[in-house]
């Protein structure tokens, strides 16, 4: 990519860095219908349960921070499982 090709699409990016989400409470306003993640889950395979992962105190931490942000900006929220997976548990 040539330096002019460069400078251009900085310049670009620049005046237009209003448009970007810097933080998830940047969304706002965003219909959940046009972001919102489903899962397809197909009644008659036996779901699988993953060996849970264990994290450093600091980890811990940090992860907590980020799921606290994500839910108070509306992004994420917790769920209940269908009956099925709850029982294979």
């Amino acid at each position: 990519m040539s330096e002019e090709t460069k400078e251009e699409i900085v310049l670009c990016l620049q005046r237009n860095a209003d448009i970007f989400a810097w933080a998830p409470q940047d969304l706002e306003g965003i219909n959940p219908k046009v972001i919102t993640h489903y899962l397809n889950i197909d009644p008659s395979i036996k779901p699988v349960k993953q060996k849970k992962r264990h994290f450093g105190p600091e980890k811990d931490k940090i992860i907590q921070a980020e799921v606290d942000k994500l839910m108070a900006a509306g992004h994420i929220e917790e769920i209940q499982f269908p009956n099925a997976i709850q029982r294979s548990f």
